[in-house]
């Protein structure tokens, strides 16, 4: 890593470290419907934690977010790994924190992943006892570059119950080492069964976005072959280079949970600028050249509304559902949140396509929403 990384935050670093702060409470609250004995969160790359310029990072929003929280401060281990940076993310976070904000003590390693025997055993382990894993986890990996990810041992650490993955990747730099047999044993790590035909398939890709989506989705299929306990749930979000029209790094979450699923795209849309057209490649994105966030509702307007309101026709062409039942059963097939699907069917609704009634009496504001009691009537 260069030791300038750290002097000043981009607005792309600021966004994926808000992405994984703001998924994290969610998510603990989502497990602690049932009695846990406590929730982790793990980053093994975890750098200092905060810039030079005085922004936070992952590791001190994560801990903020926590904080904040009376629940979460019992319940949640913070464990954090950086083999540069352990002892100056230690001083931050006590600096920050003290002693005693968290019930649970935080722990802060200094290995070198990938070489170190500990860490891989953690990820490996099987926690499970009487049937539920006692330390749920979100792993948070982001390396520099890509070095250091097995995609098997990623895979047999998502097995656990509970436990997920936002894993960051330096696409510009995965697709430049595919074809150099120098970076042959990592590309290996990363793409265990399918590297040769990402090799053969990369070849008729002339657009550099349809080879980084070819990598994305070998990757989610490399995911979905090695856990056991599927299916895997992964969704995407990319980053546009901060001083061009390429995309520099993506941020993909794995999950076996639908809930995690669905959080995750909704945390997305959260930070998505463009309305990123989600049914040409299914990814979310942040541009940092595009920083008017109003942009999104226009661009998002026609394009991902027309597209998500087809599938829905044709899915759901002379029937009556709930909102709520058409959204859980229809979502998991797509890319698209639980917003997409309210603005489609109010978009639906005015077009005359579909027709909404409410059955709990109340006066809402808008022609739909994703309740139980929004009855949702299909033209046939």
């Amino acid at each position: 890593m260069t030791k300038d990384f750290f002097k000043k935050q981009t607005n792309s670093s600021r966004i994926k470290a808000n992405i994984v702060a703001e998924y994290f409470p969610q998510y603990c609250r989502i497990l602690l419907k049932r009695s846990q004995q406590e929730i982790r969160y793990l980053d093994l790359f975890s750098g200092p934690g905060k810039y030079d310029d005085g922004n936070f990072s992952t590791p001190l929003l994560i801990a903020h977010s926590c904080a904040k929280d009376s629940l979460l401060k019992k319940k949640v281990r913070l464990l954090f790994n950086d083999n540069e940076y352990c002892e100056q993310l230690r001083a931050n976070f006590e600096s920050e924190f003290g002693n005693n904000t968290f019930a649970l003590e935080p722990r802060f390693g200094d290995k070198t992943v990938g070489e170190d025997e500990q860490i891989l055993k953690y990820l490996t382990t099987d926690f499970t006892k009487n049937g539920k894993n006692p330390y749920p986890t979100l792993l948070f990996f982001d390396p520099w570059g890509y070095k250091g990810i097995d995609t098997l041992v990623l895979a047999k650490f998502l097995e656990g119950w509970g436990n997920e993955i936002f894993l960051f990747l330096n696409t510009k730099r995965i697709n430049a080492a595919i074809e150099n047999e120098k970076f042959d044993d990592l590309m290996l790590a990363l793409f265990p069964t399918s590297i040769k035909e990402i090799r053969r398939d990369r070849k008729y890709k002339a657009r550099v976005h349809e080879r980084l989506s070819l990598i994305i989705d070998h990757l989610a299929d490399e995911f979905n072959k090695a856990v056991k306990k599927g299916p895997v749930y992964s969704c995407a979000f990319r980053f546009q280079e901060e001083d061009s029209k390429t995309t520099s790094h993506f941020i993909v979450h794995f999950t076996k949970h639908l809930k995690g699923y669905e959080l995750v795209k909704q945390v997305y849309y959260n930070y998505d600028n463009i309305g990123a057209s989600l049914d040409k490649d299914g990814n979310y994105t942040f541009d940092a050249k595009a920083m008017d966030y109003q942009n999104r509702l226009l661009n998002f307007g026609e394009e991902n509304i027309r597209n998500l309101s087809t599938m829905l026709i044709e899915t759901y062409r002379g029937k009556t559902v709930s909102a709520k039942k058409l959204y859980e059963e229809h979502h998991p097939q797509t890319k698209y949140c639980a917003s997409h699907y309210a603005k489609t069917l109010r978009w639906m609704i005015d077009k005359g396509l579909i027709k909404a009634t409410y059955t709990d009496g109340a006066n809402h504001r808008v022609s739909a929403l994703i309740i139980d009691e929004c009855i949702i009537e299909f033209n046939s």
